[in-house]
């Protein structure tokens, strides 16, 4: 195999740089006599910390300047949350590979309750997510929702200086960065479902570039790959943007692929989740399957009022 330095393009951000290390450790093993260096990219949503997502785009705020320096020659490899990535890829891009997956879920963490159940009336709940705070409100709508950025040991500092009553944060961050002690409590998904895609690492790749597909194609976890298809196909069918609150995971036993997903309203009040199980083979499919039964079943009417005031 060829032997040259392999540069691996990634956020700033502590768990971002975790996630560039895990890859590239985990090429290391796999190719010893290989050379890797991680390439440190700041993007727009890095730049604009404590904005909200929503009020500036949130579709690639994490990914562009990424995949401008992967289209440029300037990175070999990218490494990203898949969450964070469009359903529809930049032209001359493809995902080379995605790794096992985390734990998927979301996490509550609060210095004052033992509990989720436990936080008084009108508490305040801190998280950067439409996603989060529809099913937290959907739950429990005297909740006071405060919106946070920044990476995830920033949040957690705000929490300590009593900033909120408690804060949602993914799961698998909070392992990875070594901060799965603070967690308070573990939402089953019944409750509360993930991001399309959470808790997973992808690769980006130029097409046609058969030497850097070979080498991460090694890496690549095709369980986790089935079920965050089925996910993200989900979201791509809803066509809703990142102004739409969506949960959707995929989950596999024996061949066999059960799939959940929900739209909501922002403030909780309308919720539609349906579920679907087929072949792991037929993940995409069931993706859009399950999709377009959520439009049918109410998602249209959520996702075109959502659109609307957003045009306002």
């Amino acid at each position: 195999m060829e032997r040259r330095t392999i540069r691996i393009g990634t956020r700033a951000s502590d768990l971002a740089r975790w996630q560039a290390s895990h890859v590239r450790s985990s090429l290391e093993a796999r190719f010893p006599n290989q050379r890797f260096e991680q390439v440190l990219i700041s993007t727009t949503g890095d730049r604009l910390r404590e904005a909200p997502l929503p009020t500036f785009g949130g579709v690639g705020v994490f990914t562009k300047e990424i995949e401008s320096a992967l289209l440029g020659d300037e990175i070999d490899l990218a490494v990203h949350s898949l969450k964070d990535l469009p359903t529809t890829r930049a032209e001359g891009l493809e995902i080379g590979a995605i790794l096992e997956r985390e734990d998927p879920r979301d996490a509550f963490l609060s210095r004052s309750v033992r509990s989720f159940s436990e936080l008084p009336q009108g508490a305040r709940v801190a998280t950067s997510s439409l996603r989060r705070q529809a099913q937290l409100l959907h739950a429990r709508p005297d909740l006071e929702i405060v919106a946070v950025r920044g990476n995830v040991p920033t949040r957690v500092r705000k929490l300590d200086e009593g900033q909120f009553d408690g804060i949602i944060l993914a799961c698998a961050g909070l392992v990875r960065l070594g901060l799965s002690a603070r967690i308070t409590e573990t939402f089953g998904t019944d409750f509360m479902l993930p991001a399309p895609g959470q808790g997973a690492i992808a690769v980006e790749t130029r097409k046609g570039d058969p030497f850097i597909g070979e080498i991460v194609r090694a890496i690549h976890d095709d369980t986790t790959a089935r079920c965050v298809s089925s996910e993200r196909a989900v979201l791509r069918t809803l066509r809703g943007g990142c102004h739409v609150p969506v949960g959707a995971l995929g989950t596999i036993s024996e061949g066999s692929l059960t799939l959940d997903a929900l739209v909501a309203s922002p403030d909780g009040r309308r919720y539609v989740r349906r579920s679907i199980t087929g072949s792991a083979e037929q993940a995409e499919s069931l993706g859009v399957r399950l999709g377009e039964e959520l439009i049918e079943a109410g998602a249209r009417t959520i996702i075109e009022d959502l659109r609307r005031a957003e045009e306002r």
